[in-house]
């Protein structure tokens, strides 16, 4: 009984304790401020964790509101299908739709019940915090797609489609800049499933719209060595697979691993597009591609990310190889002048001694990045002959002068990687605001005397980029999107490519922002003449001159070669040509050219190198499009180029997306040589054709440099030629 009692007083002591203690606790006054001048108020607990509640955002909210009118629309465009095409394909594919965005209409409109929250978007002001619903089909379109039947309707019905779950993902990724948005886990989740489910279908749809394509090289089949061809207006001479030692034999596809993650194995990762994971795959320690090409007399030089080399051409443009060179280090671009080889090294793993175990510790006088100098009198032994550390390492580098006065060549670098630490090459600076010390937004002049190439060095490093009137370095595109619905550019901190044409003493610089126009009257200082822009680029990636240095072709290597850009819906003046007239000394643009025929999700596909076919009185160029295979394009008429030939192979790999294809194609003594990235060398030879007769195929094999040495071909040096009488 006793017990019972002082039970019973301990439970109203713990009681009344707690009273006293929340009266205690809640006796302190909870103030919320007001704007500058007007007086805080008093607020309760209960507001107090209103406030403090973060589970969801205005953001989200309006990002559902939008989602759900753009949800809407893909019903309103998926029910036109059943009275319109008797394809089971689009029929199945529109039943899905329907079904799955009608109930992810009813789960949003949950959620914004469930929390009080309007399902009707709200009148929000355009300060940022509304966003654009991304892929919405107009009117006109919907009237247009409501008048087609069959065929007609299923392409325009899957160009459509894909650019609306193209534009849901990018309403998606607008959302995440935000922060806090999405922090509710089942907001979170369908975010993601969003993302995921629209990824696959675009996949399927691109897909779809391939068996549409009555071009060729749609639908290839895969293979490494025997993948399906396609070809018109070029015959195919040869194929050569890469030499032993520039190939894993345990893995020809240079297929990359998987990362090890949670959802490895299970549905989630099956249910990840292409391109996601490719993206979640890991690079092995050494990289065989293949890159760029050098030609001298009857020798071909092939670089490599892991070294070059060396083949003799025979009298019908058959290479045969001679020596191969092990130097890893990427990127492995190559040129010739006289007897030496001048090579672009980027990679943090390159060492000074060409040693393939990489660069054991931080700094390190063992790492090399740069240009390397190689003695190639001896075909059979190359020799290491010179170095020069630069601070951003060399992606590309450009020949301007073979032999200047004092018998050196004068070389621009260009760098794209990572600043050097300073401990490590002590001329190398950070980008610290008010130092103009950086390395950034400049290209490297570079001398390399012929008889010493030992004695090569960085003699200058002009700030190409900065403001005319300011000083400014950082003087051109600042990096980020132009508006709606345009590319995201890169900033203009480096020049990818530089292509000099010295006998009109000018250069022009595809320079990641912008495409320059420069006068190189003076070699070691380089001068702006024009900038120009492009709502479409990228990242501009490479440039070639006609012969008479009257029109430039620049090159937009949206998504870094890696990536498919090809596909059916991707737009056709993004990671394409860009074509522009040059008249006083300004570019003036004309027109995009794209390599025409759709290419799957498996197959990286963009713009890349290529060079001038010198047929008398036109303007050919032949380009490099990754596994979008080889494409001539005839750009006599600036502003209307057409395709004359091509040639194509279908993906190394049906179920990966594997980097690989041409990296470069160059015409030299009458036939074509393009490297594979990861299958080989490919030889070609041009056709007659309703585009070409014989005879101008002929003379064009006949042209000859109107300076220089006869037989000369560096890709990022351009000579003009002549024909005989």
């Amino acid at each position: 009984m006793n017990i019972m009692i002082s039970s019973n007083y301990l439970r109203l002591f713990c009681i009344l304790f707690t009273f006293f203690t929340s009266i205690e606790i809640n006796a302190a006054p909870i103030i919320q401020p007001s704007s500058p001048g007007l007086e805080s108020r008093e607020i309760d607990q209960d507001v107090a964790i209103e406030i403090a509640n973060t589970s969801y955002i205005e953001q989200d909210v309006l990002f559902l509101q939008q989602m759900i009118v753009h949800h809407d629309q893909a019903l309103t465009l998926s029910r036109l299908a059943p009275e319109r095409t008797n394809s089971k394909n689009i029929l199945d594919l529109a039943a899905k739709i329907d079904s799955s965005q009608a109930d992810e209409i009813d789960f949003m409109k949950s959620w914004l019940l469930e929390r009080n929250e309007n399902i009707q978007q709200m009148h929000h002001h355009h300060d940022g915090s509304s966003m654009n619903m991304a892929g919405m089909a107009t009117q006109s379109q919907i009237n247009e797609l409501s008048s087609y039947k069959a065929v007609d309707f299923d392409k325009l019905f899957l160009k459509l489609m894909i650019n609306h779950h193209d534009g849901a993902i990018k309403m998606v990724d607008t959302l995440r800049k935000h922060p806090g948005s999405a922090y509710d886990e089942i907001l979170n989740d369908f975010v993601n499933d969003v993302t995921n489910d629209q990824e696959i279908e675009i996949e399927l749809m691109n897909g779809l719209l391939i068996n549409l394509s009555s071009d060729p090289r749609a639908n290839l089949s895969s293979g490494l060595y025997h993948a399906d061809e396609a070809i018109l207006n070029l015959e195919l001479l040869a194929s050569l697979k890469k030499p032993a030692g520039f190939f894993d034999p345990n893995n020809e596809k240079e297929l990359r691993p998987q990362n090890n993650n949670e959802d490895s194995g299970n549905d989630a990762e099956e249910k990840k597009s292409v391109e996601q994971k490719a993206s979640n795959s890991r690079y092995p320690m050494l990289s065989f591609s293949n890159t760029d090409l050098a030609f001298k007399d009857n020798i071909l030089i092939a670089g490599s990310y892991h070294g070059f080399n060396i083949y003799e051409l025979d009298s019908d443009g058959i290479p045969t190889l001679k020596s191969s060179v092990i130097c890893p280090g990427g990127q492995g671009d190559v040129s010739i002048v006289g007897d030496l080889l001048i090579m672009s090294v980027e990679q943090n793993r390159g060492r000074v001694d060409c040693g393939r175990d990489g660069v054991t510790s931080e700094p390190s006088p063992e790492r090399f990045r740069g240009i390397r100098i190689f003695d190639i009198s001896n075909l059979l032994k190359p020799k290491q002959v010179g170095l020069v550390q630069t601070c951003r390492g060399s992606h590309t580098h450009s020949v301007v002068s073979t032999r200047t006065n004092d018998n050196k060549i004068i070389v621009y670098n260009s760098g794209t990687s990572s600043i050097r630490d300073q401990e490590e090459l002590e001329t190398c600076f950070e980008a610290i605001p008010g130092d103009n010390r950086t390395a950034l937004f400049r290209i490297d002049v570079i001398e390399i005397p012929i008889d010493n190439p030992e004695l090569s060095k960085i003699v200058k490093s002009p700030a190409v980029f900065a403001d005319s009137e300011s000083g400014v370095l950082a003087g051109l595109w600042r990096g980020g999107d132009h508006g709606d619905d345009t590319q995201k550019t890169s900033r203009t901190d480096q020049c990818h490519d530089i292509t000099v044409f010295p006998t009109a003493k000018i250069a022009a610089g595809a320079c990641s922002g912008n495409g320059i126009l420069f006068d190189i009257s003076d070699p070691y200082n380089p001068t702006r003449l024009d900038v120009v822009s492009d709502s479409g680029f990228a990242y501009w990636h490479s440039a070639t001159f006609n012969n008479d240095a009257t029109k430039v072709v620049f090159t937009d290597e949206w998504g870094g070669g890696g990536r498919p850009r090809c596909r059916a819906w991707d737009p056709l003046n993004w990671g394409a040509n860009a074509i522009y007239n040059i008249v006083d000394g300004k570019l003036i643009f004309q027109s995009h050219y794209k390599m025409p025929a759709p290419q799957k999700e498996t197959e990286n596909c963009v713009a890349h190198n290529g060079s001038i076919v010198p047929v008398p009185g036109k303007d050919i160029f032949v380009q490099a499009w990754y596994q979008g295979g080889i494409s001539l394009m005839d750009f006599t008429d600036s502003k209307n180029p057409t395709e004359i030939a091509y040639f194509d192979r279908g993906p190394i790999d049906d179920e990966n997306l594997v980097t690989g294809g041409y990296w470069s194609v160059y015409y030299y003594k009458g036939y074509f040589y393009g490297t594979e990235i990861v299958r080989g060398l490919d030889v070609f030879k041009l056709i007659p054709s309703k585009h070409l007769s014989k005879d101008e195929i002929e003379l064009a094999a006949k042209a000859f440099p109107v300076v220089g040495a006869r037989d000369l071909f560096n890709p990022q040096q351009q000579i003009p030629m002549a024909w005989p009488k």
